[in-house]
C-alpha cells in the first residue's frame, strides 16, 4: 500500500511539471512567432491567446523617467505565485505609458489582469516579446 501511495504521488508531481511546461511552451510560441505582433496593438496577441490568458501584470519604472513605462510583465500564476518561477511575457511597448495610469489599475485591481486591464493595455503597440520563467 505505500508503494502504491509513493507511485500516486509520483506520478501526480509528475503532472504538475508537465502542465508547467506546456504553459511555457503555448506561450514561448508567442515570442517565436514575435513578428506576427510586433507594431500592432496587445489586443492582437491578446485575441489569439485562446487556451490561457494572463493572470497578473507587473511594470517597473524606468529609473530615468518614473513617469513612463517601457515594459510590461504579464504573468501566468496567481500574485503569490508571481515571484518564484513564474512563466512571464514580457512586452516592450512602442510608447512610453504614463506610470500614473497603470498605478491606478494596479492599486485598485492588485495587479490582478482583469477585463480593465486588457482593455487599458488592448491599445498599446507591441515592440518586443520575450517570454521567460
Amino acid at each position: 500500500m505505500k508503494y502504491l501511495k509513493l507511485i500516486i504521488l509520483l506520478f501526480s508531481l509528475q503532472t504538475i511539471n508537465a502542465q508547467q511546461i506546456d504553459t511555457l511552451t503555448y506561450v514561448k510560441q508567442f515570442e517565436i512567432n514575435k513578428a506576427n505582433y510586433i507594431g500592432k496593438p496587445f489586443s492582437v496577441l491578446l485575441n489569439d491567446m485562446n487556451t490561457i490568458s494572463p493572470k497578473t501584470v507587473w511594470v517597473t519604472p524606468n529609473p530615468n523617467n518614473k513617469n513612463n513605462i517601457k515594459n510590461s510583465r504579464f504573468k501566468f500564476a496567481t500574485k503569490e505565485k508571481s515571484f518564484k518561477n513564474a512563466i512571464t511575457l514580457l512586452i516592450t511597448w512602442k510608447d512610453f505609458v504614463p506610470f500614473k495610469d497603470i498605478e491606478y489599475l494596479s492599486k485598485k485591481n492588485k495587479f490582478y489582469f482583469t477585463d480593465e486591464e486588457k482593455n487599458f493595455y488592448g491599445t498599446k503597440i507591441i515592440q518586443d516579446i520575450t517570454v521567460y520563467r
